[in-house]
């Protein structure tokens, strides 16, 4: 009998060891980590925190990112008298009112239709010349007026919806426009037959070459939004925010159905900005899914977050509840894998909701405050 207590307490204290390490590494990941430049918050002037006696910077803040609509010279002002960064969302393709005066620039579906929009969620034909003059036109004003540290591209893929647990991505676009367009980029003939056998010909025996002209259709926008920022406002960074899925998630759907190629983006982005929200995407009890998918980019980009290094990553995390919750006892988990190496930067998602949950707020400064250099 004697030795069995022994035996017990001998696993006791095994278990209790076991546990006391496991804290200690826990509270290692989350000392201060100079790696990390960018301790953000997107959606808006965080008004709330700066109504408080401290700047944001003492907060542990030091990056507000806000969509291009709602800049102005006040709001930039009074950022940057706090002493951030201030960085702009720019909507490249879901500008869905523009449909209404350009019904052309719809996409069209491999029924030869005006596809209707998955989710509500409305894309626009990525080769209509008015609409691609019409956001630029909107990206230079945006850069020549404001007083901004960089701009982000954000819905920059094809007429889908992704952000959700079960995406809803359909084969886009077959207008006449892109289908010409298709034949003279890729030097190919096309036979003269129904938009619907011309779409399960270029989802079949000629896949491959579909499949890469769309994404170069998406990469030459980011070429042109590069070459506006070096005549506008060279200092300026451009990131991207995008799909977190690696290259063989969803079948290939990064490429195949997003037409987004994060390898040709390189040469024009600064930094990209993953969006793994765990909670959104059916990932609610494993916020290592986030430094798994951002650990994959950095391998897929050649990035480890180490100085010097051109290209960058900065994810930006789920703290607000959109589909499922994030209970506040996953904040430090949440923003611990969001700044782990190659991360260099981290911003959360998103203040528009996330103010109202004072415990999260808290749970966040606390973490910036002490990951801090």
């Amino acid at each position: 009998m004697a030795g069995h207590q022994i035996r017990i307490l001998f696993s006791l204290a095994v278990i209790t060891m076991m546990a006391l390490l496991s804290l200690q590494t826990v509270d290692a990941q989350i000392e201060k980590r100079p790696h990390v430049k960018i301790r953000g918050i997107y959606g808006g002037t965080p008004t709330q925190l700066l109504e408080q006696k401290k700047t944001l910077p003492e907060l542990g803040v030091n990056t507000i990112f806000m969509g291009s609509g709602g800049l102005t010279q006040e709001r930039v002002a009074r950022l940057k008298k706090q002493g951030v960064k201030v960085f702009a969302e720019f909507n490249t393709m879901h500008v869905a009112h523009y449909l209404k005066d350009h019904p052309d620039a719809a996409p069209v579906g491999v029924d030869g239709k005006v596809c209707p929009a998955p989710h509500g969620w409305q894309g626009i034909c990525p080769t209509h010349p008015g609409y691609r003059q019409y956001r630029m036109d909107e990206f230079r004003r945006v850069l020549k007026e404001f007083e901004i540290d960089g701009i982000w591209l954000d819905y920059h893929h094809s007429h889908a919806s992704w952000e959700r647990a079960e995406p809803d991505m359909p084969d886009t676009c077959f207008c006449n426009r892109c289908l010409k367009q298709f034949q003279r980029e890729s030097k190919t003939k096309l036979p003269d037959v129904p938009t619907s056998e011309l779409g399960n010909l270029l989802r079949g025996n000629r896949k491959k070459m579909w499949v890469q002209w769309r994404c170069d259709v998406f990469t030459d926008w980011v070429r042109e939004f590069r070459s506006i920022i070096n005549e506008t406002r060279p200092q300026a960074l451009l990131g991207t925010f995008h799909c977190p899925w690696t290259d063989t998630d969803f079948n290939g759907a990064l490429r195949n159905k997003l037409a987004i190629d994060l390898k040709a983006q390189a040469q024009y982005v600064d930094v990209f900005s993953i969006m793994p929200y765990h909670a959104r995407f059916n990932h609610p009890k494993d916020p290592a899914w986030i430094s798994r998918q951002t650990a994959w980019l950095g391998k897929h980009l050649g990035i480890q977050g180490q100085p010097g290094e051109r290209l960058k990553i900065w994810p930006i995390v789920q703290l607000s509840d959109w589909g499922e919750s994030v209970p506040v006892s996953q904040v430090e988990a949440v923003l611990d894998h969001g700044t782990r190496k190659p991360a260099t930067g981290v911003m959360v998602f998103r203040w528009g909701s996330l103010h109202q949950q004072t415990d999260k707020v808290d749970a966040m400064i606390q973490f910036y405050r002490t990951i801090k250099p």
